[in-house]
């Protein structure tokens, strides 16, 4: 499939703290592939931070992907009936979404997005970012490595001294990691040294 035929959809978590990272990695990604599907899960949408205030970023991802945000339930599920996408993105993906998205819990409308997209054996891509990921988190990671059509974005300890749980992707190798999940592989090496 050519690139500029490639449908790429793009959904956020609420990992505040990573926004401008991934808008920066939404900017790749569209770079790369065209016309991207903007998905935001409802704390995203409806939740301002000391990041940023959500109307402001839902604006500047509408901008970026020249479509409107999708962000309820309803909006996201025929995504998968439809085939809309042939890659789906989810970056930030926090621990609690991983947690959905290990045990089947679809009650957002990033982890529909997932879930539709999913069914029709395509790649998911999660950008994993995380205060738990070496803890709480740990097993649900470990699920989701072993799942088919999912793929991570390479990721490492950001801060092993001050926070030695937490994980965080890479978010300037989710284009990359897209590339390579669109050829059934894993972009590697997974886990990245600090």
């Amino acid at each position: 499939m050519n690139r500029t035929e490639l449908r790429v959809g793009f959904a956020f978590c609420g990992s505040f703290c990573t926004m401008s990272k991934a808008l920066d990695a939404l900017e790749q990604t569209a770079a790369r592939f065209g016309p991207v599907t903007p998905i935001v899960s409802e704390a995203v949408a409806s939740t301002d931070t000391r990041f940023g205030a959500a109307h402001d970023f839902m604006r500047e991802m509408e901008r970026i992907c020249g479509r409107r945000v999708i962000g309820t339930v309803a909006g996201a599920e025929p995504i998968g009936p439809k085939g809309l996408l042939d890659a789906l993105v989810i970056c930030p993906c926090t621990g609690n979404t991983l947690a959905k998205l290990a045990h089947g819990v679809t009650d957002t409308s990033v982890t529909m997005a997932a879930k539709a997209h999913l069914r029709n054996g395509r790649p998911l891509v999660i950008a994993v970012s995380t205060n738990d990921g070496l803890g709480a988190s740990a097993p649900n990671l470990g699920t989701l490595l072993g799942r088919k059509n999912v793929y991570f974005v390479p990721f490492g300890q950001d801060d092993f001294e001050g926070k030695p749980a937490s994980l965080v992707a890479d978010f300037s190798l989710v284009a990359d990691t897209v590339e390579a999940a669109l050829q059934g592989e894993q972009l590697q090496p997974l886990l990245l040294g600090q």
